[in-house]
């Protein structure tokens, strides 16, 4: 039997004794496993050791070790950053991603001035070598977002919202036929963006009501374009007209409520707004994973259909488990347990070992940025 501090239990160790707290309530029977889920519980209720199978190893002179300094937001973020943006996997990553931007500029191009068949083939070529060669989720978003600077915003936003729909998808257990059809959908949501006047896309500060009205042309645009598209599903079509359409009826350009707009519509119409405010804007920095989650909630989830958006949310919320974060005073903390009512605001473990349940905090207090 050995004893184990709880930061250095592993995953499968078998406790030989049970696991209780320091107020005698049980967490965990002998003989049961250790998971991720029970180091967590432990770390929350401030267990501080457990008592494991197997035989204690031959004392060793250990080495004093370094005293760490605390790192700041900036260096923490920093390097996070420069680590992704550093590595062997980003950098093929990269030439991927731009290379099926120039596709995405070729095929869109030839179909609005020429009226040419776009090769949905080759475009699901490009995007599935980008979705495969990611190992996990987090990943997948430590690319997107080391991809902001690149400057063709409408090209980069829809592959980014292919992407991100295609995830969705997976979690929704889409077979690989509607997989597709969903990652086309979100690559051409945007088509009729480009044939709104540059000047108006890319302008830095408010839009004029006259602007405004041009930009909300965009879907009936798009659905016009891939209307002379015989070859394309009818769902395809159906998003690039709705995707801006409301479940509750304050979207445009219809205002349809949720009996009316397609599912592949409403399903881009959500890893489209994730996208957005996790970009970077003339009047904001990028928002967080977490900023994002908590503006859905704010919304009530009325303007998105309820299934969706509860597994999206839901989802992107248990990607950052056990994640590093940084809360909005500055302090460096990490995720230990989620709160299913309130996703936007977990339970952090702070360096000192002790935890804070942000549902339960100010609102002024909460997750600024992800690690």
């Amino acid at each position: 039997m050995i004893k184990i501090e709880t930061k250095q239990l592993q995953e499968g160790a078998i406790l030989a004794q049970p696991v209780i707290t320091p107020l005698g309530q049980p967490l965990a029977p002998a003989g049961s496993a250790v998971t991720r889920q029970l180091i967590n519980r432990m770390k929350l209720y401030r267990v501080e050791y457990a008592e494991i199978e197997g035989e204690e190893p031959a004392p060793q002179e250990e080495a004093p070790k370094p005293v760490k300094e605390a790192k700041t937001y900036a260096q923490e973020s920093k390097t996070h950053s420069q680590k992704v943006a550093g590595s062997s996997e980003f950098r093929t990553f990269q030439i991927e991603y731009v290379q099926a931007i120039e596709l995405m500029k070729q095929l869109y191009t030839a179909a609005i001035k020429d009226n040419k068949p776009i090769d949905s083939q080759k475009l699901l070529g490009s995007v599935a070598d980008l979705f495969q060669s990611r190992n996990t989720i987090v990943e997948m978003f430590d690319m997107l977002y080391n991809m902001r600077t690149v400057a063709d915003s409408v090209y980069a936003h829809s592959l980014n919202v292919a992407l991100i729909s295609r995830m969705i998808g997976r979690w929704l257990r889409f077979e690989r036929h509607d997989l597709d059809i969903l990652t086309l959908a979100g690559l051409m949501h945007d088509i009729g963006k480009l044939l709104i006047p540059s000047d108006i896309l890319n302008k830095p500060g408010s839009l004029t009501d006259e602007e405004f009205a041009k930009i909300k042309q965009h879907p009936a645009l798009g659905y016009e374009i891939l209307k002379r598209q015989p070859d394309l599903d009818s769902r395809i079509k159906k998003a690039a007209l709705m995707h801006h359409e409301r479940c509750d009826g304050s979207g445009y350009p219809t205002g349809l409520t949720e009996d009316y707009i397609d599912n592949f519509a409403m399903i881009v119409a959500i890893a489209d707004v994730y996208d957005a405010m996790t970009a970077a804007r003339s009047y904001r920095s990028p928002l967080c994973p977490f900023e994002v989650i908590s503006k859905f909630e704010e919304d009530g989830f009325q303007k998105y259909h309820t299934k969706y958006i509860l597994v999206f949310l839901k989802q992107i919320a248990s990607t950052y488990q056990s994640n590093r974060v940084i809360l909005s005073d500055g302090r460096g903390c990490t995720i230990v347990m989620l709160n299913q009512n309130a996703l936007s605001r977990p339970i952090v473990q702070f360096d000192d070992k002790s935890c804070l349940d942000l549902s339960t905090a100010s609102r002024d207090l909460y997750i600024k940025a992800v690690l």
